[in-house]
């Protein structure tokens, strides 16, 4: 076992901060009694409350009277989206959100008429395409203000100034940015969750500015000393920001550029300027994703994975598939604050040996067949069904040298992932991607060697 173990998934929950401990334990001394009471104790717990509140809406950029605490940063989201859309039921059902939102925005506009705006490689949206999507019967627009998997901003401003002209209320999910710094632009609502910060789990907070169209979605239980603890530490990680800022994003531009250096056939994902200053993600071709990640553990480091490989249902994150990018051998890095410098040296010291490692366990057994298709079918068939990431992939690069420049090598497989992964291995190593062509089992995939 390591001798030190470093977190690096803060994106997914951050480190409990000082400030907060500290809140909290004396919020359980002092606010443990009813806030609605009349009684001394009642009246003390209903200014810690008051106070708590005020301080989060202060970070947030509200009044204090347009911000209520939530169990969850999901439950604020699901609070948010139905609220909004209860609210403007009579102007329709639709809903635009960008294909990168987090899971709880798209699960919470499901049962809507929904248009997912695209994004480009780098994760980021189109403000001017978001615009455009809005309809006369748009109740809801949703517009992250930071990707959760590659850090990504988005043009959430922008965006806003665009809904407002149309009279649609903007729902911005701002957990992974509020403890950087407010959202600028004239949003309608907010959702954020308390332990992206460094607060307690348990804890959300949901904004719903004056003149929004809402509806209360039932009472909303508080638990006090967790939203003592969430505020308090929300106020404490903007104070020290700004420096922690740049400091991480430091760490994270050295990340970016060395892993392509020590690491081949590495793709860095995610805008390398219009980011957030703690989360770094790559994608390593023929890399199991699980195993990837089993060995960074067993080295001594927690990292997260937008990799199919890595997920019970073997679908590729809907972020990497809307990016375009590569899937497998998918890790993102997501420093906590106080992260040291020599944590970072010593996982960029210990990762190549590690993809080495894990790709040298990957033994694909390529079953080629040649084809008499003509010259504009395959030279090359690659039988890769009932393979999963990144067999098909490898086993496409063990052959493609083996027809004539020009020629088109046929890959056949059942797995989702090749979807993305095969026409992001093709940009990735200067080959085109024909596309994908019907098959009775799965699909083929044909590539055409161009060099």
């Amino acid at each position: 076992m390591p001798s030190s173990f470093s977190y690096f998934d803060a994106a997914t929950a951050a480190p409990l901060h000082p400030v907060a401990r500290q809140a909290l334990l004396a919020a359980l001394d002092d606010g443990w009694a009813d806030p609605g009471r009349l009684y001394r104790d009642g009246r003390r717990a209903r200014l810690l409350l008051d106070a708590a509140r005020e301080a989060a809406a202060e970070a947030v950029g509200c009044r204090p009277d347009e911000l209520v605490f939530t169990p969850s940063g999901t439950g604020a989201v699901r609070s948010g989206v139905a609220g909004a859309m209860a609210g403007r039921r009579r102007t329709g059902r639709h809903a635009v959100v960008s294909a990168v939102e987090h899971s709880s925005v798209l699960h919470a506009v499901a049962d809507f008429d929904v248009t997912e705006v695209g994004v480009d490689r780098e994760g980021l949206a189109d403000a001017e395409a978001f615009g455009a999507a809005l309809r006369g019967d748009t109740a809801l627009a949703c517009l992250q203000s930071a990707n959760h998997e590659v850090g990504t901003l988005q043009p959430v401003a922008r965006a806003a100034e665009l809904c407002r002209a149309a009279g649609v209320p903007l729902l911005v999910d701002a957990a992974q940015s509020l403890g950087w710094s407010a959202v600028d632009g004239p949003w309608s609502l907010l959702a954020a969750s308390a332990h992206k910060w460094g607060g307690p789990p348990g804890v959300g907070l949901l904004a719903v500015r004056k003149g929004t169209r809402f509806v209360p979605q039932g009472p909303v239980d508080e638990n006090l000393p967790a939203i003592v603890a969430a505020a308090a530490s929300l106020r404490a990680v903007r104070a020290e920001a700004q420096a922690e800022a740049a400091r991480l994003s430091r760490l994270v531009d050295r990340v970016r550029t060395r892993v392509p250096q020590l690491v081949p056939d590495v793709e860095v994902v995610g805008h390398p300027a219009l980011r957030l200053p703690h989360i770094v993600t790559f994608s390593c071709l023929y890399v199991d994703g699980e195993a990837l990640l089993h060995e960074l553990d067993r080295a001594g480091f927690a990292v997260s994975s937008g990799s199919s490989c890595t997920s019970s249902t073997l679908v590729p994150s809907h972020v990497l598939r809307a990016m375009g990018v590569l899937s497998e051998g998918n890790v993102r890095l997501s420093l906590p604050r106080g992260v040291a410098e020599e944590d970072v040296e010593r996982f960029l010291e210990v990762l190549p040996g590690i993809v080495a490692g894990v790709r040298g366990h990957l033994a694909a057994d390529v079953r080629p067949t040649t084809t008499s298709s003509g010259a504009e079918g395959p030279a090359l068939v690659v039988d890769s069904l009932g393979k999963r990431c990144p067999i098909p992939v490898i086993e496409l690069a063990k052959v493609i040298g083996d027809v004539p420049v020009g020629a088109i090598v046929s890959v056949l497989s059942d797995d989702e992932a090749a979807r993305l992964d095969i026409p992001a291995w093709c940009d990735m190593r200067g080959q085109e991607y024909v596309g994908e062509q019907t098959a009775p089992q799965g699909a083929a995939y044909w590539v055409r060697r161009t060099g």
